[in-house]
């Protein structure tokens, strides 16, 4: 490199990597060569290689931000440096050769998120005449909140957070009169997942699966184990086909639920498998918007779910719904398997209104250009 001849570089620092295949700097120093040549696809594949190694790989953050920033890429940008600046926060000082990088990315992500504050502005004003008072008041906080130009005060949540909801624990069964209507095809359900645990094929996964280079956390323990596995009918807004079609009963029995339909957002729903003797750890969720219900069908003895200060035992055929983004833990203490249908609605404290705005944001969001990627 320092010769000026970055493609001998890059067969250097490849056979150094063979050698080493563990270091990041290597991967970093390759992605430097592959920048020298112009070759823009070979830097950020170094570049996802070192932060395989170790995501919080700060100066691979950076470069990240600026290629993808460069390439017109502006989600991906957005991603990379908003991750770089999270952990620049960390640093006490801010090493000088850092600074001025640094700052750049703060001030794209201030740019980009102002350009989406705009857009959601503009789509909540177009509707905020048809809003109550209430309503327009959740809603404008939840704009400002959900791009950093207001702090709200709240329960934890790692995603979108919309402001000034109760905090329930548990939700009172009236806010859903279709409760019963699922209850009643239990067995059906039930049937339909034990034909499915009979011959899963690809549907069965593991429901924690960390990306490549994550630190140790709560999560490692279940890290693509089916100690805790899912099998998907919908993800993300995506029908799982296969599964559906496997599960008609199921299938149709979610498709009569007034649910969340937000695209590449919602609904989720999922088997969840919980073998004997495991643990699912005290954590959060990702957005107070909607509530978590849970339909128990298969619970041996031992079996528990605590949301807050409330401790449950699942009974087969008796679905509850809760706010996840309390925290909340799951554990089976018996010999046999526990398994539970899983699915998201919209929080029922929200109106009808703050639903179609929530839809309104996200669209808009999308539109902007920098919306990150999932």
């Amino acid at each position: 490199m320092q010769a000026g001849d970055p493609a001998a570089a890059v067969q250097h620092f490849l056979t150094a990597i063979s050698g080493d295949p563990h270091s990041g700097a290597l991967q970093r120093n390759l992605a430097s060569a592959w920048r020298a040549l112009g070759d823009e696809e070979g830097e950020l594949a170094a570049l996802d290689a070192a932060l395989a190694i170790d995501r919080r790989d700060l100066m691979a953050w950076i470069r990240k931000g600026e290629r993808h920033e460069a390439q017109g890429d502006k989600g991906a940008a957005l991603a990379a440096w908003s991750a770089a600046i999270a952990l620049g926060a960390q640093l006490s000082p801010v090493p000088p050769s850092l600074e001025a990088l640094l700052a750049h990315g703060q001030e794209f992500v201030t740019g980009a998120t102002g350009t989406m504050y705009a857009a959601a502005s503009d789509a909540f004003g177009a509707m905020r005449g048809e809003l109550s008072e209430t309503e327009a008041r959740r809603g404008e906080a939840f704009i400002a909140s959900a791009l950093g130009r207001r702090r709200i005060y709240r329960n934890e949540c790692a995603g979108v957070y919309y402001p000034f909801l109760p905090a329930d624990e548990f939700f009172d069964r009236a806010h859903f009169a279709w409760l019963g209507a699922i209850e009643a095809q239990t067995d059906a359900i039930r049937s339909e997942l034990q034909s499915l645990l009979d011959d899963p094929g690809e549907a069965l996964r593991p429901y924690v699966r960390m990306e490549a280079g994550s630190p140790a956390s709560i999560w490692s323990d279940l890290d693509n184990r089916l100690d805790w596995g899912a099998c998907f009918l919908w993800e993300y807004g995506e029908p799982n086909q296969p599964v559906l079609d496997r599960c008609p009963v199921t299938a149709a029995a979610l498709a009569a639920i007034p649910g969340a339909r937000i695209p590449g957002r919602a609904p989720s729903a999922f088997f969840s498998m919980l073998k004997p003797r495991t643990r699912i750890p005290p954590h959060t969720g990702v957005t107070n918007t909607r509530a978590i219900v849970h339909l128990p069908l298969i619970v041996p003895p031992r079996c528990g779910f605590r949301v807050g200060g409330e401790t449950r035992a699942w009974e087969e055929g008796k679905a509850f719904a809760f706010d996840d983004t309390i925290e909340h833990e799951a554990w089976n203490d018996s010999d046999e398997l526990r398994a539970v249908l899983i699915f998201d609605v919209w929080n029922p404290h929200l109106t009808s209104g703050e639903c179609e705005l929530l839809r309104r944001y996200f669209a808009s969001a999308d539109g902007s250009g920098y919306a990150v990627p999932r």
